[in-house]
This record gives C-alpha cells, structure tokens and sequence, in this order.
C-alpha cells in the first residue's frame, strides 16, 4: 500500500471510529478519543464524562465496543480505556454535544449559545468560537457565529493548540450543526508577547561602561595653557578671539568643553581689550585718523589735508 493511501485510510478509520463512539456514548458525555499503536496492539483511550456508564457493569460496555471495534475496522488487539474528564467546559465535544441538546429540547439557538459560551469563558478559556447552522428561525437556513476571546483560524497553531468539536440537533423545521472551538487556558499562543516594566535603574545597569565613563579633562587642559602661553597683541577685536578660539577647538584632540571653549574666549578678549592700537609717533607738524585717512596741518597750510597730496605738491 502506498504511503499516501496509507495516511487516508488512517484518517478514515479514525473519523469513524469517533463517530461511532459518539453515537453509542452520547449519555455518557463522550469527549473525544486518542489512538495509540504499540507493538503490544492499539490502544484506544476515551474521554467521558461520566466514564462508569462508558465501562458498564462488570465491564459489559466496553467489551461490547471492543468486539465491534475489532470486527469493523480490522484493528489489531483493539484495547479500550476509559478516562474522566475534570473539566467538561474546556472540552470542545461535550460543549458542543450540550448545545445541540438543548437546541432539541426547544431552547432559543441565541439563549443556548450565549449560555454554552459564557460557562466556556468562565472556566478560564482564552478564547471560543460557536457555530450554529441550519434552520434556527425560518424555513430558510442560515449561519448564527459567536466568538469571544482569542482565536485561531489558519496556521500549525490550529492543530496543536485549538480543540474542535461537533454535535448535531434534529428538529422538525430541520437539522441543526453545532460547532465548538475552544483554545484552552494553558497553551502557549506563537504570537504572545509580555511587555516588562523597565525602571532606571535597570536601565544604568544594563548601559556599557564606555556610556558612563567620565569626559576626559586633558582637552581643557591643553586649551588653558594654550591660551596662557598666547603672545599677546596678536588679536586686535572679538572676531579674531572667536577664530582664535574655533582653530584651537578644532585642533584639540577629543570632545572639547562648552565651559572651556567660554573660558578661552573670555581670557583672549581681556588681554586684547588692554592691548590699543599703537599711534605714529609724534612729527612736528599735528596729525589726526579721520574715517580711516591720515590728516595733517603744518606750516604754510592752515587746514587739514591727506598727508600724501602735501608729499606729491612737494615733490
């Protein structure tokens, strides 16, 4: 046989199987089932609600299942155990086999389904999902979804997180499905995420060292004896001071100090401002600087005049 049909007449031998055991445990509060393949035999574990009604007395029901079990389906050394269930609202199968029953006993389908999915939540479920379809209110049908909580639809997560079960109601307008998904209190959701309070203290501690190194002085330093050791005279305003100041910053090796860079300006802007301007020495004829030109007034000239046009006349 071929792996591929193989895996198929697997699937079909456990939908059946399940089908069967629902139909024959439905007072018993049938929950699902499990199969087990061993070398010993196949071990066929079922969860119920009330599992003394699934064993019997003296064991009469399930040896009843085995011999069935092992005529219909071929099964080798068929082995059926019985197990409780501790919380049927977490069981997707039981929910959706209540809901159905209460559907059939006359319960408005929007009463029965609120009721079954508020006992679902209230036993710690993150999430449900209820599907009814059918004739719910009408000669038509039509589909009826509740959803609450956190969901899955697609994915892996699907498989191996989401519990599905599936009742149907018989009524006299028609045949009502129930579906029930239930994701359960303890899975772990791929998407899940927590956000920690950071405090900051957490966050000094988690900072490198280099961040909380102290700024290395040795710049100022070597910007204060530079300034120290400046010739005086040779900056004449505030400009010059700020160029002065600039080069210096921008030669000095690693980050320089607003204080420092300050402390610099300051010192070359009062030796400067002490420094004046030197004046030509006194000739014998008077002089003056007006708007930056040289005047003068001497003997045989008793107004003021550039010194350059008397020189020219002169020579």
């Amino acid at each position: 046989m071929a792996i591929e049909r193989k895996f198929v007449q697997e699937g079909y031998v456990k939908a059946s199987m399940d089908e069967y055991f629902a139909k024959q445990l439905s007072r018993a509060g049938y929950g699902g089932m499990d199969i087990n393949r061993t070398p010993m035999g196949t071990q066929i574990t079922i969860y119920s609600e009330k599992p003394g009604m699934v064993i019997g007395k003296a064991g009469k029901v399930i040896r009843k299942l085995t011999r069935d079990i092992d005529r219909m389906y071929d099964i080798d050394n068929p082995q059926i155990d019985a197990q409780e269930v501790r919380k049927p609202e977490l069981n997707a199968q039981m929910m959706a086999s209540r809901l159905a029953s209460s559907i059939e006993r006359g319960w408005y389908f929007r009463k029965a389904g609120h009721n079954t999915m508020r006992a679902i939540m209230n036993s710690g479920a993150l999430g449900c999902e209820i599907v009814m379809s059918g004739k719910l209110t009408g000669s038509r049908s039509r589909v009826e979804k509740l959803v609450n909580g956190y969901i899955k639809h697609a994915g892996k997560p699907v498989d191996e997180i989401v519990d599905e079960g599936f009742a149907t109601a018989v009524r006299k307008l028609g045949t009502v499905g129930c579906k029930v998904r239930i994701i359960p209190p303890g899975a772990v959701l791929p998407d899940s995420f927590h956000l920690k309070e950071i405090v900051e203290e957490d966050i000094a501690e988690a900072a490198p060292a280099e961040a909380a190194a102290p700024v290395s002085e040795e710049p100022a330093a070597d910007l204060k004896k530079l300034v120290e050791t400046e010739p005086e005279g040779e900056v004449a305003d505030e400009e010059e001071a700020e160029e002065v100041v600039e080069e210096t910053l921008s030669e000095a090796p690693g980050p320089a100090v607003e204080a420092e860079s300050e402390y610099v300006s300051e010192k070359i802007v009062e030796e400067t401002s002490e420094e004046e301007p030197e004046e030509p020495e006194p000739m014998e004829d008077e002089r003056r600087l007006l708007d930056g030109v040289w005047q003068h007034k001497h003997e045989g000239y008793d107004y003021w005049h550039p010194i350059a046009r008397v020189h020219k006349e002169e020579k």
